[in-house]
């Protein structure tokens, strides 16, 4: 098969679906051991190309990424528009897999996107404005026009199915995997701190990790790019440390007390399994939409409740080591050479 991917979303510093898009394109590749074609495709401003080739870079797939002055609205007005088909821009192709940024018009071929999650739907008062107005249309769409909706863990699928109406033979799930970076071997970051790792956004409930952290009398590292809706990681004991480089991640979650998540919405939550690779406790929300990521290896915590997240951080410093090994044989399930598979057998079931 030819395949092609939207990476589009790699355009802009990497968060969570930047990394599932690259991790994904590396689990498509060791999966098709050469015998299909990857193409990574995306219209993208001038810096955006760089950012997308340094994404990918050592990723073995093909990329197409014309250069284009406002690479945005070209993007948006192409999908709204429907003005011509992909098959102009990129010949033949037999899979046509897009985000949330774009989705063009094709003629033939298994049509086929990816919902991490429908928080904008759900909650729009926890996103950005442009991302609730460009994933609502994106879901609308896909809803009604594709053959393959891929899903990052079943409860994106039932919530997928129930929300948008999608029938369920079409969801198929692709869980994430983890990278090899992340693993209890190696340099881990000095002090004593538990770790809150996270776009500086309204669901990711900061406030709530950083005042259990002070309850605790431990400080608090936060690793997040900044977001919107005023969340801020500031105060007595807080260190805000923005978006490390990716070789930085690994030390701060192997130095770490423990792993603190009280978010109040996931997809999935890829930061948890991370943690638990490289054999930190975690304390994470009791929402069911990190049921998965969680397994039965992590204190779950109202995330409402800042009382209880500071007992989940202190009963993680005195069950550490049980935390750690039962996290880290439930992170070993999550690769990408099985989200690559996964993808295939979904293209293949409607093929």
């Amino acid at each position: 098969m030819r395949i092609v991917v939207d990476v589009a979303p790699l355009s802009h510093q990497r968060t969570g679906v930047g990394n599932y898009i690259r991790g994904s394109l590396r689990g498509l590749a060791e999966a098709s051991r050469g015998s299909h074609e990857i193409v990574a495709f995306a219209p993208a401003s001038r810096a955006g190309r760089r950012q997308i080739e340094a994404s990918l870079a050592g990723v073995d797939v093909e990329c197409r990424l014309p250069v284009l002055p406002a690479a945005h609205a070209v993007r948006t007005l192409w999908s709204r528009t429907g003005a011509f088909p992909a098959e102009r821009v990129l010949g033949r192709f037999d899979v046509l897999h897009f985000s949330d940024w774009m989705y063009p018009p094709q003629r033939t071929g298994i049509r086929s996107t990816m919902i991490h999650d429908l928080v904008p739907l759900h909650f729009p008062d926890w996103v950005h404005r442009r991302t609730e107005r460009m994933h609502g249309a994106k879901y609308r769409y896909a809803a009604r026009s594709c053959d393959v909706v891929i899903v990052n863990s079943r409860f994106t699928g039932d919530d997928v199915a129930a929300t948008l109406g999608v029938d369920g033979t079409r969801i198929h799930v692709a869980y994430p995997g983890v990278d090899g970076i992340f693993n209890p071997e190696g340099p881990r970051a000095e002090g004593e701190y538990v770790l809150a790792v996270g776009t500086l956004e309204p669901r990711k409930n900061l406030a709530a990790a950083i005042e259990a952290a002070r309850r605790a009398r431990i400080e608090i590292r936060v690793v997040g790019a900044p977001g919107w809706g005023g969340v801020e990681a500031r105060g007595e004991g807080v260190t805000w440390l923005g978006y490390p480089r990716d070789a930085e991640l690994p030390k701060l979650y192997r130095g770490a007390a423990a792993f603190v998540y009280p978010s109040r919405f996931e997809g999935f939550g890829i930061p948890v399994v991370e943690a638990m690779a490289c054999g930190t406790p975690c304390v994470v929300s009791s929402h069911p939409s990190l049921d998965e990521s969680c397994g039965d290896a992590a204190i779950r915590i109202d995330p409402d409740d800042v009382d209880a997240i500071a007992a989940g951080i202190e009963r993680a410093f005195s069950d550490r080591d049980g935390l750690a090994q039962r996290g880290f044989a439930h992170a070993r399930r999550f690769t990408w050479l099985a989200n690559g598979r996964a993808h295939l057998a979904a293209w293949e079931s409607v093929r």
